[in-house]
């Protein structure tokens, strides 16, 4: 498994949650793709010097500009550099490639103390992201009832 992040998600039943468990989904940035939790990055965990140092490269990169939404921005302001880096996320998980993904969770996780959720949603042309601050994810639970009848 990779630093930081946790299979499933934090809450899976629909039984009253914890303090552990509001501060675990307070803590934890959720992936999903189509509507479905792919990971979870743990806020939590304390970055090794050697990934920070990453991170500040990866700053660095895109001082000098980034393409989103096939426009050059050539100065990204911080809610840019999160939609690039949200990309870049979803691109790794369409290809399997773990680093890439475990350093832009780490980049969003930590630049981006508020998001909670990046939500993808794949089409045949493309797909579309969206970035969701200040709502932690919560397993939808499916409620069974049967009307009676009078």
């Amino acid at each position: 498994m990779l630093p930081g992040f946790k299979s499933g998600t934090s809450v899976d039943n629909g039984d009253a949650m914890s303090d552990a468990d509001t501060k675990q989904l307070e803590a934890g940035l959720t992936i999903l793709v189509n509507g479905e939790p792919h990971l979870e990055y743990d806020r939590d965990k304390p970055l090794p010097e050697q990934q920070r140092v990453y991170l500040d490269r990866m700053d660095a990169r895109m001082d000098g500009g980034i393409e989103l939404g096939g426009a050059q921005v050539d100065s990204p302001n911080t809610l840019q550099r999160a939609q690039f880096v949200a990309i870049q996320v979803i691109e790794g998980l369409q290809e399997g490639n773990e680093p890439v993904v475990a350093a832009s969770c780490a980049y969003l996780a930590s630049r981006m103390p508020d998001l909670t959720q990046v939500k993808a949603q794949l089409v045949d042309e493309g797909y579309s992201v969206e970035l969701v601050f200040g709502e932690p994810y919560v397993k939808e639970v499916a409620v069974q009832f049967s009307p009676r009848l009078s």
